[in-house]
């Protein structure tokens, strides 16, 4: 049996040697971390849960700003709707509550030497207060030139003495009637005007500013509508038989050569680098 002799004790050096970390190991950046240091506690699940809150809210609200749109306003120079053919469409309602239908006629007439009276293509006269009095509607077209469209009895073939010309208008546009949300403007800014207290033989002057007006959706399709201003101006007469020439309801029209455009943009995004659109402006003075 053989004997078993010890080990020789080692140096102070070699036990240095053998203990020390390896020079590699000090470049390490994910070092375990002590368990006595990674303790779930109840504050910290506070904080934790607070952070994932708003990390969401952050992300859900950017992606939403992101996906939403609105539709600014922009102003350019030219004729947008060149395929018009120099045409602008107008739908009309108006309602003389104390004149016959068989009375009231659609007179229109431009500098282009357009002269028509008793307009009557796409029209309709509905009788009023038991056939005392008449509402008109109609869809007609002019031309892109200065020139007026007027409510009157010229086409009557018996010229009333004193006529009524009091009247209230419903609606007045021009192209078409814009079916979308969060559009602003004056595309019907005669709508509502009541001149049923004013003198019954006067003639109503609406000089109207018309200014052409494109909305373009998220596809590019585009369509082609008519902003305008208004300035009304009363022109009183004297009962006689010269009254039933002067008594109408005279809009004046003229096309602007600026136009306007809605662009739908995203809010969120590049989108927020466009300024906000501002309605273009339009009233009914009194």
């Amino acid at each position: 049996m053989g004997v078993h002799k010890p080990s020789a004790p080692r140096s102070p050096l070699e036990h240095l040697l053998s203990s020390a970390t390896p020079p590699t190991d000090r470049f390490d950046i994910y070092r375990k971390v002590p368990k006595d240091l990674t303790q779930p506690t109840y504050t910290g699940a506070i904080i934790s849960i607070c952070c994932c809150v708003f990390i969401l809210f952050l992300f859900l609200s950017e992606l939403t700003g992101f996906l939403t749109t609105e539709v600014v306003n922009e102003l350019y120079v030219d004729d947008p709707d060149k395929d018009s053919g120099g045409k602008i469409d107008v739908s009309l309602n108006i309602s003389l509550p104390n004149l016959h239908c068989e009375l009231v006629g659609l007179d229109i007439q431009d500098e282009m030497g357009r002269h028509e009276v008793g307009h009557i293509d796409n029209s309709m006269k509905i009788p009023l207060n038991g056939g005392a009095g008449c509402r008109f509607e109609g869809q007609f077209s002019i031309n892109k030139v200065p020139g007026n469209f007027h409510v009157s009895t010229h086409s009557a073939t018996a010229q009333p003495q004193n006529p009524d010309m009091t009247h209230v208008i419903h609606k007045l546009s021009f192209g078409d009637t814009l079916q979308v949300r969060n559009v602003h403007g004056a595309f019907n800014a005669l709508g509502g005007a009541d001149r049923l207290t004013s003198n019954p033989l006067a003639s109503h002057d609406y000089i109207l500013k018309i200014v052409p007006t494109v909305y373009e959706d998220k596809s590019g399709k585009q369509q082609y509508s008519y902003q305008y201003t208004v300035a009304n101006k009363v022109r009183g007469r004297r009962p006689g038989p010269a009254a039933c020439n002067r008594a109408l309801c005279w809009p004046r029209a003229e096309v602007t050569s600026v136009w306007a455009r809605f662009p739908p943009v995203p809010l969120g995004g590049w989108g927020a680098a466009f300024p906000e659109g501002l309605p273009w402006p339009g009233s009914v003075p009194g």
